[in-house]
C-alpha cells in the first residue's frame, strides 16, 4: 500500500509504538501516538541494545543518537555467584569488533525515540486511556475513558504485556507462573570501572549488572526462584533488605552493589506464548503486545524494534494492508518464538544446582579458552541478524 498520508493510530508509546510510528512516518504515513500516560517517561531501568537492534535504529536515522545515549559493552562475564571466580568471558570488542553491544537508561531510549517520533512529524496525544476496542466494523473503533472515539484507518497495537489489541484478536491471555521473581534498581556506578555485562549464577538465582550513563549508573536485575506466586506487572515495590537477603550468600562485589539499593521495584516472571493472531481487518500488534518474553536474553526492546521496521516494510511493499500485515505475520512469527525459547533456556542455564553446575561450569571455562570464536557465534543467528538488509 502506498503510505503517503495513510492515517495510522499507534497504541502506547513505548519502544515498539515510537519506534514503528517513527518508521512508517519516514514512509510518509500520518501517524498518531495515543499514550495513557499524562507524560512519556521510563523509570529506573536499563536495557542493552544488541547489534539487531542497533541495525533498525540505524536505518531510522538514530545511530549517533544511540551512540551518544549508550556505552558500548567491552565483554560479558558469566561468574560464580558465590565465590565470584570467571566462569566465561565473551570479549566483545575482539571478537565482533565491528558490531556494537550498547548498554543505556531505558529512559534515554525512549527519549531518543520520541524524538525521533517527533522529528519525523508524529503526533502524540497523553492521557489518551483507552477503554475499549472494537474490530467488528470495517474499520477499528476505539473508545477512550473520556468517552472520545478514533477510527483509524490502521490500528497499532503496541500496548504492552496486557494489550486490549491482543486480546481483541485472540482472546484473554493465559500466561503461567514461572516461579521466578526479579527485581530491578540502579545505584551510583563506580568511575572508571570497565563497561562489562557481568551475570552472576547461584543456586536458584541469578544477577545481571552493567554500568550506563556514562558510568556514573549501574543496572542491576536480580532473579530469584520461589513458589509464592508475585503479581505479574512492573510496579511493585519491594524492600531493599528482602533482596540483600536473597544473595547474602553471594560475593563481595555483589554484596557491595546491594548494599547501596535505595529502592527497588519487583515483579513476578509469566511465560505468555506468543500470540497465534497478530492482525484481523485493519489492526495489528507488535513488541511485548504479540511476544512477551522472559529477561534472559536482553531481546525485548530489540525484538520490539525488528517488528516496527518490519512492519512499516511489508506495508509498504504491498499494494493492500491485508497483504503487508500477513507478511509480517509470516516473518515474524519463528523469529520471534525462537528468541522467546532461547530466553527460557537461559534462565535454566543460570540457575543450575550442585553437581551439574560444577561440570557445566567447567565445559564453558574449557570452551572459552580452547573455541572464544565458536562460543560467541552461537547466537550469530539472533545478534547477527539484520532485518534492514532483509
Amino acid at each position: 500500500m502506498s503510505l503517503k498520508d495513510a492515517e495510522v493510530t499507534v497504541l502506547g508509546a513505548g519502544v515498539a509504538g515510537l519506534a514503528v510510528a517513527r518508521a512508517l512516518a519516514l514512509r510518509g504515513a500520518d501517524v498518531t501516538v495515543l499514550e495513557q500516560a499524562e507524560a512519556i517517561r521510563e523509570v529506573g531501568a536499563g536495557l542493552q541494545i544488541s547489534p539487531n537492534g542497533a541495525a533498525v535504529l540505524r536505518a531510522l536515522g538514530m545511530g549517533d543518537a544511540l551512540e551518544a545515549a549508550s556505552m558500548r559493552a567491552q565483554a560479558v562475564e558469566l561468574r560464580n555467584g558465590v565465590g565470584g571466580d570467571l566462569v566465561l568471558k565473551l570479549d566483545l570488542a575482539r571478537l565482533r569488533p565491528g558490531q556494537g553491544y550498547h548498554l543505556m537508561h531505558r529512559a534515554d531510549l525512549i527519549d531518543l525515540l520520541a524524538t525521533g517520533a517527533r522529528d519525523a512529524g508524529v503526533q502524540i496525544r497523553l492521557l489518551q486511556k483507552i477503554e475499549a476496542v472494537d474490530l467488528g466494523g470495517p474499520k477499528p473503533r476505539l473508545v477512550t475513558a473520556q468517552g472520545a472515539e478514533y477510527t483509524p484507518n490502521l490500528l497499532i497495537g503496541a500496548d504492552g504485556l496486557h494489550s486490549l489489541v491482543r486480546a481483541e484478536l485472540n482472546g484473554p491471555a493465559q500466561p503461567f507462573f514461572t516461579n521466578q521473581v526479579a527485581w530491578r534498581t540502579v545505584i551510583p556506578a563506580t568511575p572508571g570501572e570497565p563497561v562489562v555485562a557481568e551475570v552472576h549464577m547461584g543456586e536458584g538465582r541469578h544477577l545481571v549488572s552493567y554500568p550506563m550513563r556514562g558510568g556514573t549508573m549501574r543496572n542491576i536485575v536480580a532473579v530469584e526462584e520461589r513458589k509464592r506466586w508475585v503479581q505479574e506487572g512492573w510496579n511493585l515495590r519491594d524492600d531493599p533488605v528482602d533482596l540483600r537477603l536473597a544473595f547474602a550468600s553471594f560475593n563481595g562485589r555483589v554484596r557491595h552493589w546491594l548494599e547501596q539499593v535505595p529502592d527497588v521495584w519487583l515483579w513476578g516472571l509469566f511465560r505468555h506464548p506468543v500470540a497465534h493472531t497478530w492482525y484481523r481487518g485493519h489492526a495489528t500488534i507488535l513488541g511485548d503486545a504479540a511476544h512477551p518474553t522472559l529477561p534472559f536474553l536482553a531481546q525485548g526492546a530489540n525484538m520490539a524494534l525488528e517488528d516496527a521496521w518490519v512492519l512499516a516494510e511489508c506495508l509498504s511493499r504491498h499494494s493492500n494492508v491485508m497483504g503487508g500485515l500477513a507478511e509480517y505475520q509470516a516473518r515474524r512469527v519463528p523469529r520471534c518464538c525462537r528468541v522467546v525459547q532461547a530466553a527460557n533456556n537461559n534462565a535454566w542455564a543460570y540457575h543450575l544446582r550442585s553437581p551439574i553446575r560444577e561440570i557445566a561450569h567447567l565445559g564453558l571455562r574449557l570452551g572459552s579458552r580452547l573455541l572464544p570464536g565458536p562460543t560467541l557465534r552461537r547466537f550469530d543467528w539472533l545478534y547477527g541478524y539484520d532485518v534492514t538488509a532483509a
